[in-house]
């Protein structure tokens, strides 16, 4: 199996098992001499052994990542973590720059003033760069997981 299958799998294995909790959540209680519409015990054990599968396909979804090399300095595992970093910091400057956009009308010249304190442009500039750098990382990323093999 590839790596990119069973991180497909890993997702459908995490819907399955907030499907299965929200199922158990409905039938765990009833009012007095009704029945459940499904047995909880039942829901119990396959939400158990679920994620029995989940932990062992998520530890060869990690050994895979660590011991895949990504390029000749870092491992899959490290090029996920940069992905993820560099996501993180393209979001907060988005964020910032909603803030600094952001337009508050005076009616008159004795209410509050604001002005924006970074300069937009500079800041946009360094979104783009960051989506930039997210976009290939991450097609060199989904490339390698199609492209490497499982590991036990």
């Amino acid at each position: 199996m590839k790596l990119a299958e069973a991180l497909i799998i890993r997702t459908d294995y995490q819907k399955k098992v907030e499907q299965l909790r929200n199922r158990l959540f409905q039938n765990v209680r009833v009012q007095d001499g009704d029945q459940p519409s499904e047995d909880p015990k039942v829901i119990m054990e396959e939400l158990t052994d679920l994620l029995k599968k989940l932990k062992s396909l998520i530890r060869h979804i990690n050994r895979t990542n660590l011991l895949t090399s990504f390029d000749e300095r870092q491992s899959l595992a490290d090029a996920l973590t940069s992905r993820e970093i560099i996501g993180q910091e393209r979001k907060i400057y988005s964020e910032l720059l909603e803030q600094a956009n952001v337009r508050i009308d005076r009616y008159s010249r004795t209410e509050i003033k604001y002005v924006t304190t970074i300069n937009v442009k500079e800041a946009q500039k360094h979104v783009d760069d960051l989506s930039q750098q997210y976009r290939l990382l991450d097609m060199k990323i989904q490339e390698l997981n199609w492209k490497t093999d499982l590991m036990e």
